[in-house]
């Protein structure tokens, strides 16, 4: 259970000279309203509050989003009013608590078009103070702790949004423990069984995998001082979501994964980590494929490491990340390592890299902004987060980073809709290739336009990015508004021609006004679209404007309004 002396300690230990007066109001506020315990979590009230508290400090966040985390559900819960949290704690506080309190307490029993909703509005949020999604990953955390007490539709359900949604955020934030963590708690819920019985594998051998680790770690911490380079290292085995993940996605059976352990090199400067991949590939031969370098090209979230796995000792696979020190805490504490602070107290919330590091959530507010309903938001989004990246390059150095199966036309549309909309073939690698290539990390694109060259319905096939997607629809859509605008034109005219009159005086007719008015259109091209879509037909409208000729011109479909768009 977590108390006032288990928080200050994390405090303490992460900003030893932090100014604590706002977080002991805090504490002695919660004291004194969270009273009685929580009939569903089965535990004090008092403790969610001083746990998400406590993972903040953890993160290193600045004191006001330590403070607004322990008090962000006492509005809500009618507790206090935001009013009086403004007087007692000023308008940091109490602001970030509304707007934390604004996205909606996201319940577990709720809709999926509730849910669809709220997230969109914690993701507008976010983009606004990115704290608003920390607090939120941080009580999502701690609810999940205590989930085995809900019922099995709660763990279920909740452990499918963290799937969807919070590992893969945190994972976007670069929080590597919190999204291991949760995923290996949404796991546990989604899939008891499978967990319990990959659990009991992994914990049969343990001792011997300890041991393992161990030794070779020391043997590690041996070359390096034979070698005259300085360090830490570390060794752990895998978290059991990705242990589960990786069988999966190579369809082999426990006892045939070798690699489940990863040890981690931390030395004093990006020279010494280059130098140190060559010694391990001295010392060990690497498996090809294998070495990736996130330094020279770094993760959208800024994470920064060498990657390599080679055949260890005993001849068994172990992975090894290289990186320094610094690349080692914004591994571990993602955006919250790029918070500033000055007496305590926020000075600058962000350094210049944070723009950066949120540069993929504007991005994918600006592709979705387009989307109408909250549900197809909540899907889309979905596909973007939980996608595998790739990097690769325009043909002057610039990095774009795609989903994992992007093609030319996704790479085309994250530039500019424009260049999307007139690519008629792609070179990759100075070589031709098919629209509908996949492009894999390292490559060079170049887009080939032309004026003439329009979005075509396959497209939409083979593209990746919701971006694509969403504008490809969007110019089928306007096209094809466009030719049945111009097909209705045509048809009444003729029509009209035939009455003796024009489309021109028809317009200027209050009977046409009043057809217009009267079937939910917005204005006559909304009827011309209709007409020329075969929504309703040339007698209809002729049988409104001139009724003596026409007595009996049939009835309306139902049109809702702005069905032709």
């Amino acid at each position: 259970m977590t108390d006032w002396n288990d928080i200050l300690k994390t405090v303490r230990s992460m900003h030893a000279d932090a100014d604590i007066r706002d977080l002991q109001r805090a504490y002695l506020l919660c004291c004194r309203v969270c009273t009685g315990e929580d009939p569903q979590a089965g535990e004090p009230r008092l403790q969610h509050p001083l746990e998400v508290a406590r993972i903040l400090a953890g993160l290193k966040m600045d004191m006001d989003t330590v403070v607004a985390g322990m008090l962000h559900e006492l509005p809500e819960d009618g507790l206090i009013t935001l009013q009086e949290l403004r007087g007692e704690f000023g308008a940091g506080i109490a602001d970030l608590v509304e707007i934390v309190n604004q996205i909606g307490k996201i319940s577990f029993h709720s809709g999926e078009e509730k849910q669809a909703e709220n997230f969109r509005r914690m993701l507008l949020a976010t983009a606004r103070d990115i704290r608003v999604v920390i607090v939120r990953l941080a009580d999502r955390l701690d609810t999940l702790r205590i989930l085995e007490r809900y019922p099995e539709s709660v763990r279920h359900q909740a452990a499918q949004e963290i799937f969807d949604i919070y590992a893969p955020l945190a994972n976007r934030l670069g929080i590597s423990w919190l999204k291991c963590e949760l995923e290996d708690y949404a796991f546990r819920y989604l899939m008891p069984d499978v967990y319990a019985d990959l659990a009991a594998k992994v914990a049969a051998k343990l001792k011997e995998r300890d041991d393992y680790i161990t030794s070779t770690k020391r043997e590690i911490e041996d070359i390096m001082k034979r070698h005259g380079l300085r360090g830490t290292v570390t060794g752990r085995i895998k978290h059991l979501y990705s242990i589960y993940a990786k069988l999966k996605r190579q369809k082999i059976e426990f006892e045939q994964l070798y690699d489940l352990a990863a040890f981690r090199v931390i030395v004093r400067d990006v020279g010494d980590c280059y130098a140190m991949l060559g010694i391990v590939h001295s010392e060990w031969r690497p498996i090809p494929g294998r070495v990736k370098d996130y330094i020279a090209l770094p993760k959208a979230n800024m994470y920064q490491s060498l990657h390599t796995t080679v055949m260890g000792p005993s001849g068994k696979p172990i992975e090894i990340q290289i990186r320094t020190e610094e690349m080692h805490r914004v591994a571990e504490a993602g955006i919250a390592a790029h918070w500033k602070y000055k007496e305590g107290r926020v000075a600058e919330r962000m350094d210049p890299r944070e723009s950066g590091q949120l540069a993929w959530l504007r991005q994918m507010l600006e592709w979705h902004q387009e989307l109408q309903g909250s549900r197809e938001f909540l899907q889309s989004v979905k596909s973007d987060l939980l996608s595998d990246m790739v990097y690769v390059f325009t043909p002057t150095g610039e990095v774009r980073e795609l989903p994992r199966g992007a093609t030319p036309i996704d790479f085309a549309y994250s530039i500019h809709s424009g260049l999307g909309d007139h690519c008629f073939g792609a070179k990759v690698d100075g070589r031709l290739v098919p629209l509908r290539t996949e492009l894999a990390n390292g490559n060079i694109v170049e887009v080939l336009t032309s004026s003439s060259q329009t979005p075509s319905k396959d497209w939409l096939n083979f593209v990746r990015t919701s971006k694509a997607r969403n504008k490809i629809r969007q110019w089928i859509k306007t096209a094809e508004r466009s030719k049945s605008i111009e097909l209705g034109r045509e048809m009444l005219e003729k029509e009209l021609r035939r009455h003796g009159t024009s489309l021109k005086r028809a317009l200027q007719m209050e009977a046409f006004q009043t057809l217009t008015a009267d079937r939910g259109f917005k204005n006559e091209e909304d009827l011309l679209a209709a007409l020329g879509y075969g929504k309703i037909t040339l007698g209809q409208v002729v049988g409104k404007l001139f009724p003596e000729e026409h007595p009996h011109p049939g009835p309306f479909l139902n049109i809702p309004e702005n069905a032709p768009a």
